[in-house]
């Protein structure tokens, strides 16, 4: 049986990615695959990347932010 290997995705700054897609009310998927590594990597957010993270969560879920590609 074939283990896959762990990548560590680069650390990014949660909150300035963040600000931006409230700045422009819109979230890339690129955007989106960022912000799940960090969530996933070995590194917990903190609680306040983890509320923020949230906040988009939420906005997504209201249709307060648009989702391009």
């Amino acid at each position: 049986m074939k283990m896959l290997a762990q990548i560590d995705a680069p650390k990014i700054d949660v909150e300035k990615l963040i600000e931006r897609i409230f700045k422009f009310r819109m979230i890339t998927r690129i955007d989106q695959e960022l912000l799940m590594s960090n969530m996933l990597a070995k590194d917990a957010l903190s609680d306040r990347e983890y509320r923020l993270v949230n906040r988009v969560f939420d906005a997504l879920q209201q249709g307060r932010l648009n989702v391009v590609d």
